[in-house]
C-alpha cells in the first residue's frame, strides 16, 4: 500500500507516537507485509524469530519492538506494540468510508456493464466493459475488475483478511488496507468469497474460472487460465501459477506456491509447495500415481494378513 504522497520518518513517528532511528526527513512511501515490501515501505515485526528477516528485507523502514542496530540505508520506528501501530497507520491512510448508496457515486462502471438488483458496489470500485454482476453480489471499496468479467449471485469481493494476533483479552484483528484485483475474462461462480490483501492485492489472473463456493484468502495471487472447482479453500499469501487446475474440495495451507499447469485432484490437502506440470492427490499430498498405488496396496493388506494367518 503506497501513501497518496511521500511522508517523512518524523511524520510517521508522530502519527503513531513512537521514537525513531534515522534522519527526520527519511522518505517513507508506503507500508506492506514482508512478502511484498519494496524500498520506501514500512514493515512491522514483533517477534525475535523474525527480526533478522525484517531487518534484511527490501523494506527500508522497520517498525520493531526492540532497539537494535539499524542496517545501513534504513530507518527504525521503535514501538512497544508494532501490531497495534501498524493498524494505526492503516486506519490513518485507509480509513473506513461509509457508503450512502448501493452503487457508490465514486464507482466507475465500463460500457455495457450490467449490475443486477440488490448488488452493492463500494467506494472507488472500478469495473471494466461488458461485465455482468448478478444479484446480491457485494463488491467492497477499492476493488478493481477488468473487462468481460461475470460474477454470479451471492459472491463477496474484498472482505477483510483472516489475520489475528492472540492477546490475553482475545484476538486482535490486523486491519486490511489492500484490494482485490480481477483481470479480464474471469468468471466467478455463486457464493465465492475473495478477501482483500492486508496491504497489497489479492489477484485473479486473466481467463481464470472459479466454480461456486470457492474461497480465496488475502494476498493470494492466482495466475492466468486457471480452473478452480467448487468448495476449494485457498489460504492467504498463496501463489498459484498459470493454467493450474484445482478440483473440488481442495484445501491449501498459506504461503505456498503451486507450479504452472499442476493438477490437484479432489479433496487433496496442499500442505507444501508443489512443482508444475504434474498431477497430485491425497493428504499429505503426493504425485497422484504414487498415492493411488499406495491406496491400492493398502487394500491388499487384509488378504496378505489372511494368507499369513493360514500358513
Amino acid at each position: 500500500m503506497k501513501f497518496p504522497i511521500p511522508h517523512t520518518l518524523k511524520q510517521i513517528a508522530a502519527i503513531i507516537d513512537c521514537t525513531f532511528v534515522g534522519e527526520d526527513s527519511f522518505s517513507v512511501l508506503g507500508m506492506n507485509e514482508i512478502h511484498v515490501v519494496t524500498a520506501g515501505d514500512i514493515v512491522f515485526v514483533d517477534h525475535p524469530k523474525y527480526y533478522d528477516k525484517a531487518l534484511q528485507s527490501k523494506a527500508t523502514i522497520i517498525l520493531i519492538n526492540k532497539e537494535v542496530d539499524c542496517p545501513e540505508g534504513k530507518a527504525l520506528l521503535i514501538s512497544d506494540d508494532p501490531f497495534r501501530d501498524f493498524n494505526k497507520l492503516t486506519a490513518y491512510f485507509k480509513p473506513f468510508q461509509k457508503s450512502v448508496s448501493t452503487i457508490s457515486e465514486t464507482a466507475i462502471l465500463g460500457e455495457n456493464t450490467i449490475v443486477q438488483p440488490n448488488s452493492f458496489v463500494g467506494n472507488n470500485v472500478k469495473i471494466g466493459k461488458n461485465c455482468v454482476i448478478h444479484s446480491n453480489v457485494a463488491i467492497y471499496d477499492n476493488c478493481v475488475i477488468g473487462d468481460n468479467v461475470t460474477i454470479h449471485a451471492g459472491s463477496v469481493l474484498g472482505a477483510d483478511a483472516f489475520y489475528y494476533k492472540n492477546r490475553p483479552q482475545g484476538f486482535d484483528k490486523l486491519l486490511s488496507g489492500g484490494r482485490v484485483v480481477i483481470e479480464n475474462n474471469v468468471d466467478i461462480g455463486a457464493l465465492c468469497t475473495i478477501d482483500k490483501g492486508v496491504t497489497g492485492d489479492t489477484t485473479i489472473g486473466e481467463g481464470t474460472k472459479l466454480d461456486n463456493q470457492v474461497h480465496v484468502g488475502h494476498d493470494t495471487i492466482i495466475g492466468k487460465k486457471c480452473l478452480i472447482a467448487s468448495q476449494t479453500g485457498i489460504a492467504g499469501c498463496v501463489i498459484i501459477e498459470d493454467e493450474v487446475t484445482l478440483w473440488g474440495q481442495v484445501g491449501t495451507t498459506s504461503g505456498i506456491t503451486i507450479g504452472k499447469k499442476a493438477v490437484v485432484m479432489g479433496q487433496t490437502g496442499v500442505t507444501k509447495s508443489i512443482l508444475g506440470g504434474k498431477s497430485y492427490f491425497g493428504t499429505p499430498i503426493e504425485e497422484s500415481r504414487e498415492k493411488l498405488r499406495q491406496l491400492a496396496n493398502v487394500k491388499k493388506i487384509p488378504s496378505i494378513l489372511e494368507n499369513i494367518k493360514n500358513k
